[in-house]
């Protein structure tokens, strides 16, 4: 007998459910029921498909995450997803592995370790991969409302898991280079001389015109202007500049609310962080603008930024010496200062596209996920303007929200002099 899978089994193809189940029988399951369940509300992610696969035996139960890609070849193609799960293939199967080999030779005790998900198996076979995960709810982790600003407990626990991440990036680059550049060279993309997908330039344009046509003020609506596309279109010119320079890390790429798994004790907050698709050498600031005004407030920002880029700093620090380095000379605070006003310009758009899919109401969310759980169809580009329209219209409660946290990314850039 071998494992029956039942439940939400649809968009997993038939390489996929025999890679599960693979790994599974190879951990001791074989003749039971596997329940299949669909993670998550529209919203919550947007490239995975992700389920939650569960077993019961005599022996208890055991549940763990599986990410699935998606065999629709425009879908792959305009989401970038070969590339989005080569990237996460290769941090959980070689890189975080590698990093928990340097902290046990540096005798971290467990609790000055980076945390992460276990991997149990990753199919890097195109177009049929999946990862499968640890079940972080088991342990008492959960996602926060994407609605809500995080606070500055949640924020702080975020810094310092960036802080330790960078920190094993630079013992990495530093102890042992042509292993990191080994590493960080497996998570480059391939150069390419194509122009973007027109569907990105539609949706980029829209995206624009919406921010600029929902915030008040012409200095904001000049900020916002063309924002994404520069961004966008930046982001080789940037993987130029970065790529080898003494500053860069591995970074996590992706620290939007859900991206992160928090656990609350008391007065104490743990948090890991779930996502690396979007992993490749960048540098450290890109991490942490992207956590700081892709998750919080306006008035939590203005209270605490100067906190913040110091509480990294000093965890950043305490972190490099576990392993013979200190952040003076690896990436001093002067140094991080001037990088957060070298590229906050190009980081505005990726805070646009992050508000963006922060505060999209349900309904549209979940026609997002439908139209990616669809069979593709071609469309004319009426159709596909539409649709994009369509996904970028607020009712009036969402439509508030996005204008303050757009308003309120751009003012406060102004206010800490990054732009």
């Amino acid at each position: 007998m071998v494992l029956q899978f039942e439940g939400a089994v649809n968009n997993i193809s038939e390489v996929q459910l025999a890679f599960i189940r693979d790994v599974l029988e190879k951990r001791g399951y074989k003749d039971t029921k596997v329940t299949i369940e669909a993670v998550g509300k529209a919203g919550d992610n947007y490239v995975a498909n992700v389920k939650r696969i569960i077993l019961k035996n005599e022996h208890g139960e055991f549940k763990m995450i599986a990410k699935i890609a998606s065999q629709q070849e425009e879908l792959r193609m305009t989401a970038g997803m070969q590339q989005s799960f080569r990237h996460e293939h290769i941090m959980y199967t070689l890189i975080l592995p590698k990093y928990q080999q340097l902290e046990e030779q540096a005798g971290l005790h467990k609790n000055d370790r980076l945390r992460f998900a276990e991997c149990y198996g990753s199919l890097s076979e195109p177009p049929h991969e999946v990862i499968l995960l640890e079940d972080l709810q088991v342990a008492g982790f959960s996602m926060m409302d994407r609605f809500t600003p995080l606070s500055d407990q949640c924020i702080r626990s975020m810094l310092r898991n960036l802080s330790i991440l960078h920190s094993l990036s630079f013992a990495l680059k530093y102890k042992e280079p042509e292993t990191f550049n080994e590493y960080k060279n497996k998570l480059s993309d391939p150069p390419s001389n194509e122009e973007p997908r027109k569907e990105l330039l539609y949706y980029w344009s829209h995206l624009e015109n919406t921010a600029v046509g929902i915030v008040e003020g012409d200095v904001r609506k000049k900020h916002l202007n063309k924002c994404v596309s520069y961004a966008m279109l930046q982001s080789s010119k940037m993987s130029k500049e970065v790529i080898g320079a003494k500053h860069s890390v591995i970074q996590q790429g992706d620290t939007w609310t859900n991206n992160i798994l928090f656990k609350f004790d008391g007065d104490s907050v743990e948090s890991v962080m779930i996502d690396y698709q979007l992993s490749r050498e960048n540098n450290p600031t890109f991490d942490l603008m992207l956590t700081i005004f892709g998750c919080s407030d306006q008035e939590t920002q203005v209270k605490y930024f100067n906190d913040w880029l110091d509480y990294y700093h000093s965890e950043l620090d305490k972190r490099l010496h576990d392993f013979g380095l200190k952040a003076n000379y690896v990436y001093p605070r002067d140094q991080l200062d001037a990088d957060m006003k070298r590229y906050a310009k190009s980081m505005l758009g990726g805070l646009v596209l992050s508000a963006t899919l922060s505060v999209m109401q349900p309904s549209n969310a979940q026609k997002v996920k439908d139209s990616l759980d669809e069979q593709y169809k071609p469309v004319d580009d009426a159709e596909m303007e539409a649709a994009i329209k369509e996904f970028l219209t607020f009712d009036d409660k969402h439509k508030d929200m996005y204008k303050k946290r757009l308003e309120g990314i751009v003012d406060n850039f102004i206010k800490f002099g990054l732009l």
